[in-house]
């Protein structure tokens, strides 16, 4: 059994420092998916905790089918989806990253920074216009790094659905980069890999 498998029981029994252990251990996992996913909210931090309540709610039905970071990633996409049908109709407060998301630390001269978040928050702007279940597969497998089967048993669909939502989120945000004129010139390959992954 490994160290993660031991920890994950012990939570799941009701051992609060197993728990602890568990949200030290992903937390910073959760939130960068979360803003990959979400983009720059004001309750960001609400969204992170909200998955961990549902973490240790749901931890006693975790039965060890699928990886713990498999389940933690559907339990996250599904709170996600919750948050982002509730707050259709509330507006975006705020457009700064939690600290302890962004995982750039390199020094950057101050106009290359500025350049960067704007490409970031542009390239935001385009995740946000892709319909949910094309975003989802996009985030999970361009920014995570995750393949189409892992995908699959986070979202439950087949790997050929997980690589057709693949296909259309790129050619959708392909055919979108005119429309952000931070992203007009970039060329970020989405062509060449429409027909793989």
């Amino acid at each position: 059994m490994s160290d993660d498998e031991a920890i994950v029981r012990r939570a799941a029994a009701g051992e609060a420092a197993a728990f602890r252990a568990l949200f030290s251990r992903y937390r910073t996992d959760v939130a960068r998916l979360v803003y990959r996913m979400l983009g720059p909210v004001a309750d960001i931090d609400d969204v992170i905790q909200e998955v961990f309540v549902q973490v240790y709610r749901s931890l006693k039905d975790f039965r060890g089918q699928a990886k713990f970071t498999t389940w933690l990633h559907r339990v996250t996409v599904n709170v996600v989806l919750m948050h982002r049908r509730a707050a259709r109709s509330r507006p975006t407060l705020t457009e700064e990253a939690p600290h302890d998301v962004v995982a750039d630390q390199h020094a950057t001269a101050p106009d290359e920074d500025v350049d960067r978040r704007e490409r970031v928050r542009a390239f935001m702007r385009l995740l946000g216009r892709l319909a949910d279940k094309k975003r989802v597969v996009f985030v999970l497998h361009e920014l995570e790094g995750m393949s189409p089967a892992e995908i699959g048993e986070v979202v439950g669909a087949p790997v050929l659905t997980v690589r057709t939502r693949l296909f259309y989120a790129r050619r959708e945000l392909e055919a979108m980069l005119g429309d952000e004129p931070a992203l007009a010139s970039l060329d970020l390959g989405f062509s060449k890999k429409a027909g793989g992954t």
